[in-house]
């Protein structure tokens, strides 16, 4: 399953003066929302899709409307009444109404990135969690501390804390829904855990000893967008996206 939570405010958007949720934006001829699913048309036909949201007027029929012109083939729609605390709630929230099977293998992708043509690397059938990450800057991203030795198993992974220079692209994967609901109620149960991200469930897969891995990618590989900045720099660069999906 492919879990795409979208229940943020859009907050950053509204103050710089844009007067809808980002994912509803152009960018070049198609609303965002359709370029952060597109990154995943290899699996429209055999992965079942589920999209959290907020049940605000009209979200729920673009949502639906984009699905369905984009040919998912299985997907289900959760509207949530109120913004929660953090991804990993929203995912859990959306869980909860869809009730897929606790051993299926749960993929989340963070609606702010445009990631072109991914595909499931081999090594997902082998971990119990895996994290996509690019060479970066800054310190507002997801981090992985590699472990010594072969296999690009993660040591640690932090949220906002630059423990190396491996910065998640917000694509995260999770053996089964199972490991991430028991490390997700963990979590809530840590002293100040008031905001609740997906990256640091990771800490209690390793506090357990499992094997949670790690991939690289080029940064240009990776589109973001959930910055005003972010869009605008997209905004003057269509031809690069496009291409990047042979349009």
């Amino acid at each position: 399953m492919i879990v795409f939570p979208m229940a943020g405010l859009s907050s950053r958007f509204t103050r710089a003066g844009y007067d809808r949720p980002k994912w509803m934006l152009d960018l070049a001829g198609r609303p965002l929302l359709d370029w952060s699913l597109l990154g995943f048309r290899a699996l429209f036909e055999r992965e079942p899709f589920l999209i959290v949201h907020l049940d605000a007027p009209g979200v729920a029929e673009f949502v639906r409307d984009r699905v369905a012109a984009l040919g998912i083939r299985r997907a289900e729609l959760v509207p949530l009444a109120k913004p929660t605390r953090g991804q990993a709630e929203t995912v859990v929230l959306g869980l909860d109404a869809a009730r897929p099977d606790e051993a299926e293998p749960l993929t989340i992708f963070n609606i702010d990135t445009i990631r072109p043509n991914y595909a499931p690397p081999a090594i997902l059938a082998e971990c119990d969690g895996w994290l996509e990450c690019f060479e970066g800057e800054g310190d507002h991203w997801s981090f992985v501390r590699p472990a010594e030795g072969p296999g690009q198993r993660a040591a640690q992974v932090t949220e906002k804390v630059r423990v190396s220079s491996l910065c998640c692209t917000g694509l995260y994967y999770f053996g089964s829904v199972g490991l991430f609901r028991d490390a997700l109620v963990r979590e809530e149960a840590a002293p100040g855990a008031a905001e609740l991200y997906v990256a640091p469930l990771y800490q209690h897969l390793l506090a357990d000893g499992s094997d949670v891995r790690y991939g690289v990618v080029p940064p240009e590989e990776v589109i973001f967008s959930g910055t005003p900045a972010e869009y605008e720099a997209a905004l003057r660069d269509t031809a690069t996206l496009r291409a990047a999906f042979g349009e």
